[in-house]
């Protein structure tokens, strides 16, 4: 079965984002960039939270075409425009968007489906999602991995990665650490069933 991996971008107390859902003060660098794309290499299907997706699609279909487009950006925006893309909304409607279907019910389901081999793909799902997608797909027991991308911050409040009603607890096993030049530190586990 094909691993789902959460990567998620938190400041330092947990928080994916500020009290009004900026982002200004994580580290958007080359570096961080370059990290997401190289678990790229693995995945061949991505999966979102609705939030998460609207803002992706703002720039990632279009990023390799501009400019000043780094070579990082260019692999992210081809990985992103060419892979099969889910969405878990209750409100989005399928629009004109290449490759994305919507998951709104039976998720437990449809991503147990799309985790089998060659349904989407043969290689991991990388999830990008905030706290309600997250939070779902903890409590369908649905997610294998994470990518905690620890940003060296304190935001002191904000939108928090895990909320505080968690049923369950959730045991992880560390596989790896990476500092980035930032101080941005990588932290990869696996969830330990």
């Amino acid at each position: 079965m094909r691993k789902l991996i959460l990567i998620a971008q938190t400041s330092f107390d947990g928080f994916v984002a500020g009290p009004n859902g900026e982002f200004d003060n994580f580290i958007d660098d080359k570096e961080n960039l370059e990290f997401v794309c190289s678990l790229t290499d693995d995945a061949d299907t991505a999966l979102f939270g609705r939030k998460s997706y609207q803002m992706l699609e703002v720039d990632w279909p279009t990023a390799a075409n501009k400019p000043n487009a780094t070579e990082a950006v260019i692999k992210y925006s081809n990985w992103y425009n060419s892979v099969p893309k889910f969405v878990l909304s209750k409100t989005l409607q399928a629009g004109n968007s290449k490759n994305t279907s919507i998951i709104s019910e039976n998720i437990s389901a449809e991503i147990n489906k799309i985790k089998q081999p060659g349904t989407s793909g043969s290689k991991n799902i990388l999830m990008f999602g905030g706290p309600t997608a997250v939070h779902s797909l903890i409590e369908l027991d649905l997610l294998d991995c994470v990518w905690l991308i620890l940003h060296p911050i304190i935001f002191g409040q904000g939108i928090p990665l895990f909320k505080n009603d968690i049923k369950k607890v959730i045991k992880l096993k560390l596989l790896a650490t990476k500092q980035l030049s930032s101080g941005t530190m990588v932290l990869n586990y696996d969830i330990d069933r």
